[in-house]
């Protein structure tokens, strides 16, 4: 990322449904694999104010999602156009 000029930006490999709660909390988050539900370890966190974007839904009736977290900490979903992704996995 930094030959291509970004300095802000790092990559980690992983259980993407544990999050990085060591770093958290984050304003947005961006998850490339569908999920039936939202994984609880990102709700928790998200920033209050912040976006998630993710596919959510079973194989074959998934939408894209962006979940908002408002200031008292409930989230609010809104799917936006039906998309098809690879099942999000959890590591044993």
């Amino acid at each position: 990322m930094r030959q291509l000029g970004y300095s802000n930006v790092t990559i980690r490999v992983g259980d993407g449904t544990r999050g990085w709660a060591e770093h958290a909390p984050f304003d947005k988050i961006l998850v490339t694999a569908a999920a039936e539900q939202p994984p609880e370890a990102l709700l928790n966190q998200l920033a209050p104010g912040g976006l998630m974007v993710l596919p959510l839904g079973p194989e074959g009736a998934q939408q894209l999602t962006v979940i908002g977290k408002q200031p008292d900490g409930q989230p609010t979903a809104r799917a936006i156009i039906p998309v098809r992704f690879g099942q999000l996995e959890t590591a044993i």
